[in-house]
């Protein structure tokens, strides 16, 4: 039994560039579609849209899986092979991961590029929080799961 732990263990954290990639672009399909769903649930896709000057609840989605699978690259290419080595560990990376994109997106870069408040706080932004997290959880899980498959 612990063969199998510690070369679980030596296979995350011995994962090579490409299975980093292949792990943030799935991770962040997984976590952009459930995300994204319940940003169409709520109608918030054309917000999203409106950053390249559309209205279209199909482009929001499409910026908004782009931007999903930018963000699953960045934490698995930088930190897969150190922060993402068990579940418990991606469900945690990935809450906190969530968390800080929901204030560097929905607080800071969108309302600069909208014209909006810095840092409001309300019950969307709060929803949003939600959805961040979830988002994270669940790149995080998928990371993991992709990152410790045997070559």
């Amino acid at each position: 039994m612990s063969t199998t732990v510690s070369s679980h263990k030596s296979s995350t954290s011995t994962s090579t560039f490409g299975r980093r990639v292949v792990a943030g672009v799935v991770g962040g399909i997984a976590g952009g579609i459930v995300f994204g769903m319940m940003m169409a649930m709520m109608g918030l896709l054309p917000l999203l849209a409106s950053m390249v000057g559309s209205e279209s609840p199909i482009v929001g989605f499409l910026v908004h899986m782009m931007m999903s699978i930018m963000i699953g690259l960045g934490l698995t290419v930088l930190f897969g092979n150190r922060l993402l080595t068990s579940y418990g560990r991606g469900a945690i990376v990935g809450i906190v991961y969530g968390a800080i994109w929901w204030v560097l997106g929905p607080l800071m870069v969108m309302p600069m590029m909208l014209g909006g408040a810095l840092f409001a706080i309300d019950v969307a932004a709060l929803l949003s929080l939600m959805g961040h997290m979830i988002f994270g959880v669940i790149l995080g899980l998928v990371a993991v799961r992709v990152l410790s498959q045997r070559k």
